[in-house]
């Protein structure tokens, strides 16, 4: 609108103080010249206004020679003002009458004119110039027919309607969008006075000047008319009302679905069948399957981007009972290939004695039984192609098969040869043949592989076309759980071995550590051999950290649960996770608010999170994001995950993501296994994700891996929910007092060590007696038994170790607690305490300690044990 034209006198519209010119005269013709009369009249004034201006001009140089020639002295100040006065007026004047000159016109206060006045005038549709205060600028012909004011003037949209019901809020929002310089557009109903045309509904909207013009503030408004378009949609519904009011009132069922099977419409008849409202059907909570006695997925399936019809017999659950029906169904087309919803006429199955109607009851039988079958059951001609289908083998196939498709492009390519040398056997021998196993290929989505045992016979009836029945039983769970159960022996048995490799390991490095801190007593922290002995220790405590993680992977690991909040324990070892992951890896740990509580070992819980974050930064090494997620998941919730091995309970969820390379699918399923990784020799062990596994499964938690590649993997956690009680929360705090207190970690009293490895035993009794402990060792059960037999004094307490030769400790405890009663045990092992636990009486009271213990360690839980 930059060429559209203002000129002569402000208009300003009305409602205005000053003139107004009609904008019925602005365009050609008469108009036009009257226009430029107008025009001339305005440069006339402004000549005028030149003489004038010289008036002031010889004024101010008389004013001027007055200064000059004339002596003021004797006027005083008076005259200086007096001359003064007249040259400012003089000058004040002279600037006005440049300011008034007529200029290039512009848009702001005028008419519209040129091409632009011309476009806008021919519009069919009415069109509106306002100012930035609102006033009418424009008025095409369109518009001024709608009405004018008492000037004959045209007036703003707002004065136009008022008075109108129901427009008040579109006009304040149309009207605060022009003043605000902002596009905006509202339906407006228009009702003439009476006798001046019919009611008619407008689009009206306003849309600022742009370029050159943004700077005047206009606006233009464009009114189209919507009536016509109103009328006919009211007409169509008026008619879409009478068909439905005809469709309720018919004397047959009617419904149709959604692609998803849910039901959008049903007439009356059709919920007096099954005996329930339509508003009850119609609500969005009912699908047609649950509206039938059986299975009949099979016929409601639709074809995907396909039309088609088909006639099938089903039962629907009436109020008093099966309700015998035949629908009639069609699938109205599908867009952009997705599958179309179905409209479906129902009608009662009537009784009739002729031989067909006997013949159409059999089929309507045998449909029935077919389709309800709960195997996969399907007819192929001899080539392998499909022909009809039960509803059980559409479940297992993952959909209804393509019109002409063959069987074996259902299978993964790896069985389609065995399956092509099955069915041409069952050809050729003309009998019975099976089974053999299938699996089939996996939809996006599903978890488990679908799998099934195929049976086939070869039909060749007289007058039928040759044909061969395949019957196929799903095996997807049952293959499922074997996998698991194979996975689970495997991982028993490397477990085992693990656990003896690191029981091992716990008496050598429960010695070394026990050496340590011996030798760590005599030395100052100043001395040259000090630090040796630091290096030697915390190398032991390395070694041990890699015994723990094979004891957490084989779930023999004593684990020490605690309640533990995941906001405070994830904030603390976020520091430590930022070290780990290195600068070109982005950290971000996210919390649910009112986070459950959790039991768990502290420390095992920070090794699962430690060896999750190593994992992804390897997988990251062009940098990314490390996402940490902690949630509450309601039993609800867990239902609906659908994991088969993890029952519906509140469970908190630590999510762990990576934008990494991802793990390929044929990987993801190994994952777990001890010794398996992907990674160079140096880089990985493939132990760490076997660990984590571990100690979630032996904290009662389930563990998932979902993984794209080249887009990340993502680790599910789900750890029981555990509910604090007052008890408990009153024992951590008083615990949390008492450990900021200094121990004292010696004693009196007589102890017997029982340990059968002689380095063990040779550092635990040199521990204990230099905290002032009496101690009696022995290397066997049989020899402590034989000390307990000849010691005349009191045995305050026995150490054991549980794994010995000739006599085991819990079998040593047995026998020395029917002669000294009440003695106070603890045991010691490289085994978890779950090991021999349920060996024991259940009456025996004792305590356990872990190897590798340091000597620390050994001294507080026997001083624990002796008070």
């Amino acid at each position: 609108m930059s060429d559209t034209l203002m000129d002569g006198p402000g208009a300003d519209g009305a409602g205005g103080d000053g003139p107004v010119s009609d904008p019925k005269t602005e365009i050609s013709g008469p108009a036009r010249a009257s226009s430029d009369k107008a025009g001339l009249s305005d440069q006339n004034r402004w000549r005028n206004s030149l003489g004038m201006a010289g008036l002031i001009g010889l004024f101010l140089a008389g004013a001027a020679g007055g200064f000059v020639f004339l002596n003021l002295s004797a006027a005083g100040p008076s005259g200086y003002l007096l001359i003064g006065g007249l040259v400012a007026v003089g000058f004040f004047s002279t600037v006005a009458l440049i300011a008034g000159r007529p200029s290039s016109p512009i848009v702001g206060r005028g008419k519209v004119t040129g091409v632009a006045g011309h476009a806008l005038e021919s519009l069919p549709d009415p069109c509106l110039v306002t100012d930035r205060r609102g006033s009418v600028l424009f008025a095409n012909q369109a518009y001024r027919h709608l009405g004018l004011d008492a000037h004959d003037r045209p007036m703003p949209l707002e004065r136009l309607l008022a008075g109108q019901a129901g427009v008040d809020e579109q006009l304040y929002q149309l009207a605060q969008a022009a003043r605000l310089g902002l596009a905006d557009e509202e339906e407006l109903r228009f009702v003439p006075p009476a006798g001046q045309g019919q009611e008619r509904v407008f689009k009206a909207a306003v849309q600022p000047l742009t370029g050159a013009a943004a700077k005047s503030g206009a606006s233009i408004w464009l009114l189209r008319d919507m009536t016509a378009e109103r009328l006919a949609a009211a007409q169509a519904q008026v008619g879409r009302d009478k068909y439905l009011a005809y469709l309720d009132d018919a004397p047959f069922g009617f419904f149709s679905a959604k692609d998803s099977g849910q039901l959008d419409y049903v007439n009356q008849m059709f919920a007096t069948m099954v005996g329930r409202s339509p508003e009850d059907l119609v609500s969005g909570k009912t699908r047609f399957g649950d509206l039938v006695a059986g299975d009949v997925n099979a016929f409601v399936q639709e074809k995907d981007g396909e039309e088609g019809t088909q006639v099938i017999d089903v039962d629907l659950t009436g109020p008093e009972g099966p309700v015998q029906v035949r629908i009639v169904q069609n699938f109205a087309p599908a867009v952009d290939g997705a599958p179309g919803a179905s409209r479906s006429v129902v009608m009662f199955r009537e009784e009739e004695d002729d031989t067909e109607a006997h013949l159409r009851d059999a089929e309507m039988r045998f449909a029935r039984f077919f389709n309800n079958a709960p195997i996969g059951v399907a007819t192929l001609d001899k080539d392998g192609v499909l022909g009809s289908s039960n509803a059980a083998f559409v479940t297992l196939v993952g959909g209804t098969p393509d019109a002409g498709s063959r069987f074996a492009d259902l299978v993964v390519a790896e069985d389609r040869v065995a399956l092509k040398e099955f069915l041409d056997g069952a050809v050729s021998s003309g009998g019975s043949r099976g089974p053999i196993d299938l699996r089939f290929l996996q939809k996006q989505g599903e978890e488990i592989e679908k799998t099934a045992q195929l049976f086939a016979s070869y039909s060749n009836e007289t007058g039928g076309q040759p044909s061969i029945i395949a019957y196929l039983i799903d095996t997807s769970e049952q293959k499922s759980l074997e996998m698991q159960f194979a996975q689970s022996q495997k991982m028993q048995a490397v477990g085992q071995l693990a656990g003896g490799v690191a029981h091992d390991f716990n008496n050598l490095l429960t010695a070394i550590i026990g050496f340590c801190d011996l030798l760590l007593a005599r030395h100052q922290a100043g001395d040259p051999s000090f630090a040796d002995v630091m290096q030697i220790k915390q190398n032991a405590n390395r070694a041990a950290n890699l015994v723990r993680q094979l004891l957490a992977f084989s779930r023999r690991q004593t684990l020490r649960p605690k309640v533990l909040n995941l906001t405070d324990e994830l904030a603390e070892l976020s520091n430590l996770l930022s070290r780990l992951l290195g600068e070109t890896v982005e950290l971000k740990i996210t919390h649910e608010r009112d986070l459950g509580l959790v039991k768990v070992d502290q420390n095992q819980l920070e090794q699962v999170v430690i060896n999750l974050a190593v994992n992804a930064r390897d997988a990251m090494e062009d940098g990314g994001r490390l996402t940490i997620r902690t949630a509450n998941v309601s039993a609800e919730d867990a239902k609906a995950l659908d994991h088969a091995l993890m029952p519906p309970a509140e469970y908190v969820l630590i999510e762990v993501t990576d934008t990494g390379c991802g793990i390929p699918k044929e990987h993801l399923g190994k994952i777990f296994e001890p010794f398996f990784t992907t990674k160079d020799v140096s880089k990985g062990t493939g132990l760490g994700l076997s660990t984590v596994y571990g100690i979630v499964k032996q904290t009662g938690g389930y563990i998932f891996a979902f993984s794209t590649v080249d887009k990340g993997t993502t680790f599910r956690i789900y750890l029981p929910r555990y509910f604090e009680t007052e008890e408990e929360a009153a024992a951590k705090v008083q615990a949390q007092v008492e450990e900021t207190a200094a121990p004292d970690l010696t004693g009196k009293g007589t102890i017997l060590l029982v340990e059968d490895e002689d380095a063990v035993r040779t550092f635990a009794v040199r521990a204990l007696g230099t905290r002032g402990y009496t101690v009696l060792e022995a290397e066997s059960g049989d020899v402590a038994l034989e000390i307990v037999d000849s010691h005349d004094g009191a045995i305050d307490l026995v150490v054991s170790d549980v794994v010995m030769p000739n006599m085991d400790g819990p079998t040593m405890v047995k026998q020395l607690q029917e002669k000294r009663p009440g003695t106070k045990i603890i045991f010691i092992s490289g085994y978890a305490e779950d090991a021999f636990a349920k060996s024991l009486d259940p009456s025996v009271d004792f305590r356990f300690l872990p190897k590798p213990f340091s000597l620390k360690q050994l001294a507080a839980a026997v001083k624990e044990a002796m008070e």
